[in-house]
Protein backbone atom coordinates (compact mmCIF):
# COMPACT_ATOMS: atom_id res chain seq x y z
CA UNK A 1 0.00 0.00 0.00
CA UNK A 2 1.17 3.55 -0.89
CA UNK A 3 1.42 6.21 1.56
CA UNK A 4 -0.81 8.18 -0.80
CA UNK A 5 -3.66 5.39 -0.40
CA UNK A 6 -3.53 6.31 3.26
CA UNK A 7 -4.63 10.22 3.04
CA UNK A 8 -6.18 11.78 0.73
CA UNK A 9 -6.07 16.07 1.01
CA UNK A 10 -9.48 17.89 1.86
CA UNK A 11 -10.48 19.98 -0.86
CA UNK A 12 -10.24 22.72 1.70
CA UNK A 13 -6.94 22.06 2.60
CA UNK A 14 -5.57 21.92 -0.53
CA UNK A 15 -7.00 25.51 -1.14
CA UNK A 16 -5.48 26.83 1.37
CA UNK A 17 -2.19 24.43 0.38
CA UNK A 18 -2.48 26.25 -3.02
CA UNK A 19 -3.05 29.78 -1.98
CA UNK A 20 0.26 29.23 0.74
CA UNK A 21 2.48 28.50 -2.51
CA UNK A 22 1.22 31.28 -4.43
CA UNK A 23 1.77 33.52 -1.22
CA UNK A 24 5.11 32.19 -1.07
CA UNK A 25 6.14 33.20 -4.60
CA UNK A 26 4.37 36.22 -4.88
CA UNK A 27 6.65 37.18 -1.68
CA UNK A 28 9.83 35.96 -3.60
CA UNK A 29 8.84 38.06 -6.73
CA UNK A 30 8.44 41.12 -4.66
CA UNK A 31 11.68 40.63 -3.50
CA UNK A 32 13.25 39.72 -7.25
CA UNK A 33 11.66 43.24 -8.11
CA UNK A 34 13.75 45.30 -5.75
CA UNK A 35 16.71 43.10 -5.91
CA UNK A 36 16.55 41.56 -8.76
CA UNK A 37 13.89 42.07 -11.76
CA UNK A 38 14.44 42.31 -15.18
CA UNK A 39 16.81 44.58 -17.05
CA UNK A 40 15.08 47.57 -19.24
CA UNK A 41 15.67 45.33 -22.42
CA UNK A 42 13.37 43.03 -21.03
CA UNK A 43 16.05 40.45 -20.30
CA UNK A 44 16.19 38.44 -16.95
CA UNK A 45 18.29 39.15 -14.55
CA UNK A 46 20.23 36.23 -13.08
CA UNK A 47 18.93 35.88 -8.77
CA UNK A 48 21.18 33.27 -7.58
CA UNK A 49 22.58 35.29 -5.41
CA UNK A 50 20.28 38.28 -5.93
CA UNK A 51 18.86 38.42 -2.04
CA UNK A 52 22.80 39.75 -1.58
CA UNK A 53 22.74 42.38 -4.10
CA UNK A 54 22.75 46.31 -3.20
CA UNK A 55 19.04 47.95 -3.22
CA UNK A 56 18.24 49.84 -6.02
CA UNK A 57 15.60 52.09 -6.95
CA UNK A 58 15.07 54.17 -10.88
CA UNK A 59 13.65 57.14 -8.33
CA UNK A 60 16.76 58.83 -8.36
CA UNK A 61 20.23 59.02 -9.75
CA UNK A 62 21.28 55.35 -8.05
CA UNK A 63 24.97 56.58 -6.46
CA UNK A 64 27.62 54.77 -5.20
CA UNK A 65 30.45 56.06 -2.44
CA UNK A 66 34.26 54.79 -1.90
CA UNK A 67 36.23 56.65 0.28
CA UNK A 68 38.87 56.37 3.00
CA UNK A 69 39.50 58.52 6.24
CA UNK A 70 42.49 57.47 8.36
CA UNK A 71 40.68 58.25 11.26
CA UNK A 72 37.31 57.66 12.57
CA UNK A 73 34.44 59.45 10.12
CA UNK A 74 32.05 61.62 12.48
CA UNK A 75 28.84 61.47 13.18
CA UNK A 76 27.51 64.01 10.18
CA UNK A 77 30.00 62.43 7.82
CA UNK A 78 28.18 58.70 9.22
CA UNK A 79 24.93 60.19 8.74
CA UNK A 80 25.65 61.23 4.71
CA UNK A 81 27.38 57.40 4.13
CA UNK A 82 23.99 56.31 5.06
CA UNK A 83 22.15 57.67 1.88
CA UNK A 84 24.05 55.56 -0.46
CA UNK A 85 23.13 51.97 -1.34
CA UNK A 86 26.41 50.90 -1.44
CA UNK A 87 29.46 51.73 -0.14
CA UNK A 88 33.23 50.33 -0.58
CA UNK A 89 35.70 51.48 2.91
CA UNK A 90 38.67 51.90 0.87
CA UNK A 91 42.86 51.05 2.19
CA UNK A 92 44.21 52.92 5.50
CA UNK A 93 40.07 53.23 6.72
CA UNK A 94 40.22 54.63 10.52
CA UNK A 95 43.52 52.54 11.13
CA UNK A 96 44.93 55.91 13.54
CA UNK A 97 42.27 55.68 15.75
CA UNK A 98 41.15 51.83 15.62
CA UNK A 99 45.31 50.14 15.12
CA UNK A 100 43.77 48.59 12.00
CA UNK A 101 42.39 49.20 8.94
CA UNK A 102 40.16 45.76 9.62
CA UNK A 103 38.95 47.44 12.83
CA UNK A 104 38.58 51.28 11.15
CA UNK A 105 36.59 49.66 8.78
CA UNK A 106 34.38 47.58 10.79
CA UNK A 107 33.66 50.30 13.32
CA UNK A 108 32.88 52.23 10.39
CA UNK A 109 30.89 49.74 9.10
CA UNK A 110 28.85 49.04 12.58
CA UNK A 111 28.02 53.06 12.62
CA UNK A 112 26.52 53.12 9.26
CA UNK A 113 24.51 50.11 9.02
CA UNK A 114 23.01 51.22 12.63
CA UNK A 115 21.22 54.05 10.70
CA UNK A 116 20.98 52.41 7.55
CA UNK A 117 21.26 48.26 7.99
CA UNK A 118 20.22 47.83 4.54
CA UNK A 119 23.32 49.38 3.06
CA UNK A 120 25.79 46.72 1.29
CA UNK A 121 29.39 47.76 2.23
CA UNK A 122 32.57 46.11 0.83
CA UNK A 123 35.81 45.30 2.49
CA UNK A 124 39.27 46.95 -0.23
CA UNK A 125 41.74 44.65 -0.69
CA UNK A 126 44.45 45.00 -3.55
CA UNK A 127 45.31 41.64 -4.89
CA UNK A 128 48.20 42.62 -6.31
CA UNK A 129 49.70 45.85 -3.68
CA UNK A 130 50.38 45.58 -0.49
CA UNK A 131 49.33 48.46 1.42
CA UNK A 132 50.31 47.95 4.99
CA UNK A 133 48.43 48.94 8.30
CA UNK A 134 46.31 46.05 8.05
CA UNK A 135 46.15 43.57 11.19
CA UNK A 136 46.72 40.22 8.71
CA UNK A 137 49.78 41.60 8.08
CA UNK A 138 51.41 40.17 11.05
CA UNK A 139 50.91 36.78 9.33
CA UNK A 140 52.26 37.98 6.21
CA UNK A 141 55.57 38.18 7.97
CA UNK A 142 55.88 34.57 8.32
CA UNK A 143 55.38 33.52 4.57
CA UNK A 144 58.68 33.51 2.57
CA UNK A 145 58.56 34.96 -0.80
CA UNK A 146 55.08 36.54 -0.17
CA UNK A 147 56.27 39.93 -2.49
CA UNK A 148 57.80 40.05 -6.03
CA UNK A 149 61.60 40.87 -6.33
CA UNK A 150 63.00 42.99 -9.27
CA UNK A 151 66.06 41.35 -11.50
CA UNK A 152 68.85 43.31 -8.50
CA UNK A 153 66.35 41.97 -5.61
CA UNK A 154 64.64 44.51 -4.64
CA UNK A 155 60.94 44.32 -3.72
CA UNK A 156 59.45 48.01 -3.95
CA UNK A 157 58.54 47.59 -7.24
CA UNK A 158 55.20 49.25 -7.60
CA UNK A 159 56.27 53.20 -8.22
CA UNK A 160 59.02 52.50 -6.30
CA UNK A 161 58.03 52.73 -3.10
CA UNK A 162 55.22 49.74 -2.52
CA UNK A 163 55.88 45.96 -2.34
CA UNK A 164 53.86 43.75 -5.06
CA UNK A 165 52.38 40.28 -4.08
CA UNK A 166 53.95 37.24 -5.67
CA UNK A 167 50.79 35.58 -6.31
CA UNK A 168 52.51 32.76 -7.48
CA UNK A 169 53.09 31.76 -3.95
CA UNK A 170 50.50 29.33 -2.89
CA UNK A 171 50.77 30.29 1.12
CA UNK A 172 50.74 34.17 0.00
CA UNK A 173 47.14 33.03 -1.93
CA UNK A 174 46.37 31.56 1.03
CA UNK A 175 47.02 33.98 3.84
CA UNK A 176 44.77 36.34 1.70
CA UNK A 177 41.82 34.75 0.93
CA UNK A 178 42.18 33.87 4.55
CA UNK A 179 41.99 37.58 5.78
CA UNK A 180 39.16 38.15 3.65
CA UNK A 181 37.30 35.06 4.96
CA UNK A 182 37.74 36.55 8.18
CA UNK A 183 36.58 40.30 7.77
CA UNK A 184 33.11 39.22 6.04
CA UNK A 185 32.34 36.55 8.72
CA UNK A 186 31.15 39.81 9.97
CA UNK A 187 27.61 40.83 9.85
CA UNK A 188 28.31 44.32 8.87
CA UNK A 189 30.41 43.36 6.29
CA UNK A 190 28.24 42.55 2.56
CA UNK A 191 31.51 41.17 0.47
CA UNK A 192 35.05 42.38 -0.93
CA UNK A 193 36.06 44.82 -3.58
CA UNK A 194 39.00 43.62 -5.21
CA UNK A 195 42.07 46.33 -6.57
CA UNK A 196 44.82 46.02 -8.59
CA UNK A 197 43.06 43.19 -10.78
CA UNK A 198 44.33 45.36 -13.83
CA UNK A 199 47.98 45.38 -12.75
CA UNK A 200 47.87 41.74 -12.09
CA UNK A 201 46.68 40.60 -15.72
CA UNK A 202 47.96 43.41 -18.02
CA UNK A 203 50.63 41.74 -18.95
CA UNK A 204 53.47 44.27 -19.54
CA UNK A 205 52.41 45.51 -16.04
CA UNK A 206 56.16 44.97 -14.30
CA UNK A 207 57.19 42.22 -16.91
CA UNK A 208 60.51 44.03 -17.04
CA UNK A 209 61.20 43.97 -13.57
CA UNK A 210 60.42 40.65 -12.91
CA UNK A 211 60.78 38.96 -16.11
CA UNK A 212 58.49 37.44 -18.57
CA UNK A 213 57.92 34.10 -17.24
CA UNK A 214 57.70 35.23 -13.74
CA UNK A 215 54.54 37.71 -14.77
CA UNK A 216 53.27 34.45 -16.48
CA UNK A 217 53.13 32.63 -13.75
CA UNK A 218 51.42 36.21 -11.63
CA UNK A 219 48.45 35.56 -14.32
CA UNK A 220 48.21 32.33 -13.13
CA UNK A 221 48.23 32.61 -9.57
CA UNK A 222 46.43 35.60 -9.67
CA UNK A 223 43.27 33.13 -11.11
CA UNK A 224 44.02 30.73 -8.56
CA UNK A 225 43.75 33.53 -6.17
CA UNK A 226 39.81 34.52 -7.12
CA UNK A 227 38.50 30.95 -7.26
CA UNK A 228 40.22 30.38 -3.83
CA UNK A 229 39.05 33.71 -2.45
CA UNK A 230 35.23 32.84 -3.65
CA UNK A 231 35.59 29.52 -1.69
CA UNK A 232 36.99 30.85 1.16
CA UNK A 233 34.33 33.15 1.64
CA UNK A 234 31.75 31.40 0.08
CA UNK A 235 28.69 31.98 -2.75
CA UNK A 236 27.21 34.51 -0.32
CA UNK A 237 29.18 37.40 0.15
CA UNK A 238 29.62 39.94 -2.67
CA UNK A 239 33.20 39.99 -4.95
CA UNK A 240 33.30 43.17 -7.15
CA UNK A 241 36.41 44.00 -9.07
CA UNK A 242 37.73 46.85 -10.23
CA UNK A 243 38.41 45.37 -13.57
CA UNK A 244 36.48 46.17 -16.75
CA UNK A 245 38.58 48.30 -19.45
CA UNK A 246 38.08 49.13 -22.71
CA UNK A 247 42.21 48.10 -23.13
CA UNK A 248 41.17 44.21 -23.01
CA UNK A 249 40.76 42.26 -25.80
CA UNK A 250 36.84 41.92 -24.81
CA UNK A 251 37.24 44.64 -23.05
CA UNK A 252 37.11 42.57 -19.54
CA UNK A 253 33.97 40.95 -19.60
CA UNK A 254 36.19 37.63 -20.33
CA UNK A 255 36.92 37.61 -16.39
CA UNK A 256 33.78 39.25 -15.26
CA UNK A 257 32.61 35.66 -14.70
CA UNK A 258 34.64 35.50 -11.36
CA UNK A 259 32.27 37.86 -10.03
CA UNK A 260 28.87 39.64 -8.90
CA UNK A 261 30.09 42.78 -10.56
CA UNK A 262 32.94 45.61 -11.61
CA UNK A 263 33.81 48.95 -10.34
CA UNK A 264 34.79 51.03 -13.51
CA UNK A 265 37.48 53.79 -13.48
CA UNK A 266 39.46 55.04 -16.05
CA UNK A 267 36.95 55.02 -18.59
CA UNK A 268 37.83 58.43 -20.78
CA UNK A 269 41.71 57.83 -20.78
CA UNK A 270 42.31 55.92 -23.83
CA UNK A 271 45.70 54.16 -23.23
CA UNK A 272 48.66 53.95 -26.16
CA UNK A 273 47.48 55.26 -29.54
CA UNK A 274 44.08 54.26 -28.91
CA UNK A 275 41.66 56.67 -30.69
CA UNK A 276 39.70 58.22 -27.79
CA UNK A 277 35.95 57.67 -29.24
CA UNK A 278 36.43 53.93 -30.22
CA UNK A 279 37.83 53.46 -26.98
CA UNK A 280 35.18 55.73 -25.00
CA UNK A 281 32.43 53.52 -27.11
CA UNK A 282 34.48 49.80 -26.14
CA UNK A 283 33.94 51.13 -22.85
CA UNK A 284 30.10 51.65 -23.23
CA UNK A 285 29.67 48.56 -24.80
CA UNK A 286 30.86 46.55 -22.33
CA UNK A 287 29.18 48.87 -19.64
CA UNK A 288 25.68 47.80 -21.18
CA UNK A 289 26.96 44.47 -21.77
CA UNK A 290 27.51 43.43 -18.19
CA UNK A 291 25.03 45.85 -16.77
CA UNK A 292 22.09 43.78 -19.13
CA UNK A 293 24.15 40.64 -17.73
CA UNK A 294 22.82 41.78 -14.05
CA UNK A 295 26.26 42.59 -13.06
CA UNK A 296 26.77 45.70 -10.37
CA UNK A 297 28.37 48.22 -11.84
CA UNK A 298 29.94 51.27 -9.90
CA UNK A 299 31.39 53.52 -12.65
CA UNK A 300 33.47 56.18 -11.37
CA UNK A 301 35.23 59.28 -12.79
CA UNK A 302 37.11 62.04 -11.39
CA UNK A 303 35.34 65.71 -12.03
CA UNK A 304 38.27 67.05 -14.20
CA UNK A 305 39.48 63.80 -15.56
CA UNK A 306 37.72 63.28 -18.75
CA UNK A 307 40.02 64.93 -20.72
CA UNK A 308 43.06 63.97 -18.43
CA UNK A 309 45.26 61.11 -19.47
CA UNK A 310 46.50 58.57 -16.63
CA UNK A 311 50.10 58.62 -15.52
CA UNK A 312 52.09 56.30 -13.63
CA UNK A 313 52.10 52.16 -13.25
CA UNK A 314 55.07 52.13 -15.53
CA UNK A 315 53.06 54.35 -17.51
CA UNK A 316 50.77 51.83 -19.09
CA UNK A 317 47.28 54.35 -18.02
CA UNK A 318 46.21 52.03 -15.71
CA UNK A 319 45.94 54.53 -12.89
CA UNK A 320 43.39 57.51 -12.87
CA UNK A 321 44.53 60.49 -12.41
CA UNK A 322 43.07 63.30 -10.55
CA UNK A 323 42.53 66.52 -10.33
CA UNK A 324 40.65 69.11 -7.43
CA UNK A 325 37.84 71.42 -8.68
CA UNK A 326 37.68 74.12 -6.18
CA UNK A 327 34.23 75.75 -6.72
CA UNK A 328 30.81 74.14 -7.22
CA UNK A 329 30.34 75.62 -10.60
CA UNK A 330 33.41 74.18 -11.97
CA UNK A 331 32.35 70.65 -10.64
CA UNK A 332 28.59 70.87 -12.13
CA UNK A 333 30.65 71.51 -15.41
CA UNK A 334 32.49 68.36 -14.90
CA UNK A 335 29.37 66.51 -14.24
CA UNK A 336 27.27 66.77 -17.11
CA UNK A 337 29.08 64.48 -19.57
CA UNK A 338 29.96 61.52 -17.27
CA UNK A 339 26.56 61.65 -15.68
CA UNK A 340 25.06 61.20 -19.36
CA UNK A 341 27.38 58.36 -20.23
CA UNK A 342 26.15 56.78 -16.96
CA UNK A 343 22.25 57.29 -18.04
CA UNK A 344 23.31 55.63 -21.47
CA UNK A 345 24.54 52.38 -19.85
CA UNK A 346 22.89 52.11 -16.59
CA UNK A 347 20.62 48.97 -15.60
CA UNK A 348 19.33 47.36 -12.24
CA UNK A 349 22.53 47.24 -10.23
CA UNK A 350 24.66 50.04 -11.66
CA UNK A 351 25.69 52.54 -9.62
CA UNK A 352 27.19 55.99 -10.02
CA UNK A 353 29.74 58.44 -8.60
CA UNK A 354 31.95 61.52 -9.80
CA UNK A 355 34.34 62.95 -7.42
CA UNK A 356 38.11 64.09 -6.74
CA UNK A 357 39.47 61.12 -5.43
CA UNK A 358 38.80 58.84 -2.58
CA UNK A 359 40.44 60.41 0.67
CA UNK A 360 38.25 62.13 3.59
CA UNK A 361 41.19 63.32 5.09
CA UNK A 362 41.82 66.93 3.60
CA UNK A 363 38.23 68.62 3.07
CA UNK A 364 34.84 67.82 2.76
CA UNK A 365 34.62 68.31 -0.98
CA UNK A 366 33.79 64.33 -1.04
CA UNK A 367 30.70 65.17 0.09
CA UNK A 368 29.71 67.55 -2.88
CA UNK A 369 26.00 67.41 -3.27
CA UNK A 370 24.48 68.18 -6.66
CA UNK A 371 20.23 69.26 -7.90
CA UNK A 372 20.86 66.56 -10.29
CA UNK A 373 20.95 63.73 -7.33
CA UNK A 374 17.37 64.95 -6.40
CA UNK A 375 15.47 65.18 -9.32
CA UNK A 376 13.21 62.25 -10.29
CA UNK A 377 14.83 60.31 -12.68
CA UNK A 378 12.08 56.95 -13.10
CA UNK A 379 13.03 53.79 -15.10
CA UNK A 380 14.11 54.03 -18.95
CA UNK A 381 11.70 53.34 -21.93
CA UNK A 382 14.25 51.17 -22.96
CA UNK A 383 18.31 50.72 -24.28
CA UNK A 384 19.89 53.07 -25.40
CA UNK A 385 20.06 54.46 -29.44
CA UNK A 386 23.14 54.54 -31.12
CA UNK A 387 24.07 56.69 -34.36
CA UNK A 388 27.62 57.29 -34.99
CA UNK A 389 29.02 58.76 -32.09
CA UNK A 390 25.99 60.05 -30.63
CA UNK A 391 24.06 57.97 -27.95
CA UNK A 392 19.99 59.07 -26.58
CA UNK A 393 17.70 57.62 -23.96
CA UNK A 394 14.98 58.74 -22.26
CA UNK A 395 13.46 58.14 -18.93
CA UNK A 396 10.29 58.86 -17.33
CA UNK A 397 11.26 62.32 -16.18
CA UNK A 398 14.54 62.94 -18.40
CA UNK A 399 15.86 62.47 -22.00
CA UNK A 400 19.99 62.26 -22.40
CA UNK A 401 22.03 62.56 -24.90
CA UNK A 402 25.90 62.61 -25.50
CA UNK A 403 28.12 62.48 -28.20
CA UNK A 404 31.88 60.62 -27.57
CA UNK A 405 33.16 62.72 -30.57
CA UNK A 406 32.65 65.85 -29.46
CA UNK A 407 32.89 65.19 -25.75
CA UNK A 408 29.39 66.57 -24.87
CA UNK A 409 26.28 65.83 -23.44
CA UNK A 410 22.83 67.12 -22.63
CA UNK A 411 20.26 65.98 -19.83
CA UNK A 412 16.63 67.54 -20.16
CA UNK A 413 14.86 66.69 -16.98
CA UNK A 414 11.22 66.98 -16.49
CA UNK A 415 8.89 67.56 -13.48
CA UNK A 416 7.23 64.43 -12.06
CA UNK A 417 3.86 66.10 -13.97
CA UNK A 418 6.05 65.50 -17.52
CA UNK A 419 6.29 68.95 -18.20
CA UNK A 420 9.28 70.22 -19.58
Amino acid sequence: MKLSDLWVCPPLLRISLVALCIGLTSLRSGHAEEAGGTVAGGAAVPSQRAVNFPQFSWDRIPRYMHVRKARSFTDDEIQYLSKFPLITFEKANGHLDHGSVEAGTLAAARALKAINPKATILYYRNVMVHYGGYEADEQLGRISGAFLRGRTGHTKLVRGRVEAYDLSNAELRSWWANACRTMTQSPDIDGVFLDGNVKAIEPAYLAKEIGLAKKQQTIEGYHELIRETRQAIGPGELMLANLLRARFEDAGLEYLDYFDGSYLENFFHNVGDADYEQYVARGIDAFQTAARQGKIIAFTCGLASTNRKSTGSNDLGIDEAHASVETMDQARQGLMYPLAVFLVCAERYSYFRVHEGYSANESDRWMRWFPEYDRPLGPPDGPASREGSVYRRKFRHASVMVDIRNRTADIRWTNPSGEQ
